[in-house]
């Protein structure tokens, strides 16, 4: 038997994964060629996965052999303090963690924001609480009101101008990863 405390992975998930695809214990194993038995132990974490072992499980749910760790990495949970700053006469609270920053904003009308230099190759989300801004893209000129969201390329150019005192949510997560 496996300690709980040094463990990894959960691979509890290969269970959920079994029942999604209407697959019995014994139909997972004719289908990836692992004995029904490691699998029903690894379902119960009472075994180590071996790589070649997991990639065969992970090929029958079409999945990729890091996707199938991804599910089944322990997960805790990660706290962080929000950091208050300003960006022009933008007052923000963010948070940050690995692939993904959200920043709670506040502007008057009249405010300009053009920050460049401060994105990575990211997807950025922004959606109006309150008030109306508008976010001049190379070819486009989009206006949100509250309710309303915007997602583009944060590495285009892009510029944010207040048309009425706003609330804002923006998010900034990294291309290709998982949140």
């Amino acid at each position: 038997m496996i300690d709980e405390n040094e463990k990894i992975c959960d691979f509890r998930i290969l269970r959920e994964l079994r029942k999604s695809h209407h697959l019995s214990i014994v139909e997972l194993s004719e289908k990836s060629g692992v004995s029904a038995s490691v699998i029903s132990k690894l379902e119960r974490n009472q075994t180590k996965a071996e790589v070649d072992t997991l990639y065969r499980l992970a090929r029958v749910f079409r999945l990729s052999l890091g996707d199938l760790i991804s599910l089944a990495e322990h997960k805790v949970a990660h706290l962080v303090n929000a950091e208050q700053y300003r960006s022009g006469d933008f007052q923000f609270h963010r948070v940050s963690y690995g692939n993904f920053r959200c920043m709670h904003g506040f502007a008057a009308a009249g405010t300009k924001l053009s920050k460049p230099d401060l994105h990575g190759d990211d997807l950025e989300t922004c959606w109006g609480l309150k008030g109306k801004v508008q976010i001049a893209l190379p070819k486009e000129l989009c206006r949100l009101e509250a309710g309303m969201s915007l997602q583009f390329d944060a590495l285009m150019p892009h510029t944010y101008e207040v048309l009425e005192d706003c609330e804002i949510i923006i998010i900034h997560l990294k291309k290709g990863n998982r949140f």
